[in-house]
């Protein structure tokens, strides 16, 4: 008899001391490869914990009620003659890497549901075949073994980018059944919105946010000393935050069995990808099927200067380089005015220049009216219908040159943030060569199940059309997942899955916040599509004239016939925490009684909801009464 195996907790990444709440296998059970044996839980997640090794179990070492840590021995194997591993051939039953049953191949979507308004219709037309030299094969038939197709690795799923769409995507997938490989170019999951966007650019606001606010502290009787602000620890905070969750997806990708390959990928042909890998060298992996999630990219103006520390993107101002003194955002967009709010906050003053008629291009100019006055002390000037033609680098600063009705001479700026939008990565993945449409902006289009027009492969996100934000691809990776994993394992309900969102929420986290969905009154007006609105100042607010932070409102846009809610904005302190009660509403066409007399608790922001229907419907108790006509 062959010594006893010890086998241990793998690495569960920053979890410590995780109670076990599940012991799964007992003394002389037999256990294969990555067979559960525990289940532990933290107060983030639960997981079951796989044998490393596989045999017939001698003694458990642990108990329900211990706590294990990486490295904590589980219980005592002795040793299976033939040790398995990680890529033996699968257990009986499982068809993932069999020889694919005869069926027919699943070459058209499956019929669309009634159509909704769509935010995007220029993504969603279907797509048309692109010029190639080699035609795409048709969907591979229900079941087909990636293996037979060949590579370095193979895959039912290939998932080209990790960011929101990516990693929603491969997750989904493999929750489904799937065999997936995620290529992604960087070192850590979570694309531009975990590690250069959404995440980071938040905790920076959420710091700016504090100190804005405990500067008028003093008025109401509680006073502080002026704020010293140390910016390196400030930007370890920013990837403390980051690194906790781009940590918490490797983990996930690791319990649902994902393989992750870091290198930056392209297509070969229709059915490979060639990988570039980080480590050096290149590899093959051959899929069944592909979802396509590389993203996009911050536009660079090409007069500005290159290589100077001094012009930077958002990624490059998420580094905090500097302090400066004077500061030129290019670009009157949400993104730009995000940062711009952190820098005024450390010490900035600040140059805006924008080439349309206003900020914040999208929401109704009445929300955007509130954010300006609140902000304009942070603003020297805000150059609007201009636009900048030339930039110098000099040792003094960089000179600008402007042109347009509000344009000023030159001016020297000690830093200058680059805002002006993104483009999608459609014409970097070698497309070409699969057979996959781009359109001449680098958009790849898709149908309502998320498929290109090679059937097998699909895109999310970014690459396939505004708007561009992250809960948007989540929501299209989810597709593309079902619709993939319904055709590889024959569920004809999962293929039929589409995306069908008749909304999809905006929100700008300045300070104050602004956020909005479904149809804007000023589109309507534009339209000439006939609504009527409800509105609820937050002057008469008790949360938020408590707060001291009354100068939002609340409003809802209501069908002049039927009274079935059509959009809807806020603008004011958590403005884009409460949007999704109105974009819910939408999606289940609420009207605005179904709203109003939704009880909301009291008192709190979230109730100005409820009370802007209950001012369209000429009931609020809460506002001066209604002048009869």
């Amino acid at each position: 008899m062959s010594a006893p195996v010890e086998v241990r907790v793998p690495d569960i990444g920053d979890f410590k001391d995780v109670a076990v709440i599940e012991v799964l296998v007992q003394p002389g059970d037999t256990v294969a490869v990555e067979q559960s044996l525990i289940t532990i839980e933290s107060d983030k997640a639960s997981m079951e914990i796989p044998s490393s090794k596989a045999g017939v179990v001698q003694a458990l070492k642990i108990q329900v009620g211990d706590t294990v840590n990486e490295g904590s021995v589980i219980l005592l194997l002795e040793a299976a003659a033939v040790t398995a591993t990680a890529d033996a051939s699968p257990p009986a039953g499982d068809s993932r890497n069999a020889p694919a049953p005869a069926g027919e191949t699943r070459d058209a979507p499956a019929p669309a549901p009634a159509p909704a308004p769509d935010p995007a219709p220029a993504s969603r037309a279907p797509a048309s075949p692109t010029a190639s030299s080699a035609a795409p094969s048709a969907a591979p038939a229900r079941g087909t073994s990636a293996g037979a197709i060949g590579g370095d690795l193979t895959c039912d799923l290939l998932v080209l980018g990790a960011g929101p769409g990516g990693y929603s995507a491969a997750f989904r997938a493999a929750d489904l059944g799937l065999e997936v490989v995620l290529v992604e170019r960087y070192a850590s999951l979570g694309g531009v919105c975990l590690n250069v966007g959404c995440i980071p650019s938040k905790a920076l606001l959420h710091v700016a946010a504090v100190m804005d606010e405990v500067a008028h502290f003093g008025d109401l009787g509680v006073a502080f000393g002026a704020p010293s602000v140390d910016t390196a620890k400030l930007v370890a905070h920013k990837n403390k935050v980051v690194g906790r969750l781009t940590g918490g997806l490797a983990q996930m990708a690791k319990m649902r069995k994902v393989t992750i390959v870091t290198g930056q990928g392209r297509f070969a042909d229709d059915h490979h990808v060639e990988v570039d890998l980080a480590s050096g060298g290149t590899t093959r992996i051959g899929f069944a099927r592909a979802v396509i999630a590389a993203g996009s990219e911050a536009v660079k103006l090409p007069f500005m200067p290159k290589d100077d520390p001094r012009v930077v993107t958002s990624t490059g101002a998420l580094e905090l380089p500097q302090v400066p003194e004077r500061m030129l955002v290019v670009g009157g967009g949400i993104i730009g005015l995000e940062m711009a709010t952190v820098y005024s906050t450390l010490g900035a003053r600040l140059d805006v220049v924008e080439m349309l008629d206003g900020l914040m291009a999208g929401a109704d100019r009445d929300l955007v009216k509130v954010w300006q006055k609140l902000n304009a002390p942070r603003f020297d000037h805000i150059l609007l219908k201009t636009k900048t033609v030339s930039a110098e680098a000099r040792d003094d600063g960089i000179l600008v040159r402007f042109e347009g009705e509000g344009a000023l001479k030159e001016q020297v700026y000690d830093f200058v943030l680059q805002a002006v939008g993104r483009v999608p990565n459609g014409r970097n993945i070698g497309a070409e060569a699969a057979g996959v449409a781009v359109g001449e902006r680098g958009f790849v289009a898709v149908d309502i199940q998320m498929r290109t027009n090679v059937p097998h492969i699909f895109a999310v996100g970014d690459i396939v059309g505004q708007p561009m934000l992250a809960h948007k691809a989540v929501h299209e990776a989810h597709v593309a997942a079902e619709v993939a994993a319904g055709e590889q394992l024959g569920d004809a309900k999962l293929a039929k899955a589409a995306f069908n969102a008749r909304v999809i929420p905006s929100v700008a986290y300045t300070d104050p916040e602004i956020a909005w969905v479904g149809v804007t009154e000023d589109d309507a007006k534009a339209r000439g599509v006939k609504v009527k609105k409800g509105l609820f100042p937050w002057t008469a607010s008790g949360r938020a004239i408590a707060n001291g932070r009354d100068e939002g409102f609340t409003k809802l846009l209501f069908d002049e016939a039927s009274h079935a809610i059509v959009g809807g904005g806020i603008v004011g302190t958590h403005a884009g925490d409460m949007i999704g009660e109105i974009a819910l509403a939408i999606e289940m066409g609420a009207d605005a009684v179904d709203i109003g007399k939704t009880i909301h608790p009291h008192p709190t922001l979230g109730e100005s909801i409820g009370m802007a229907a209950e001012a369209f419907e000429g009931v609020c108790t809460d506002l001066p009464p209604v002048k009869k006509r």
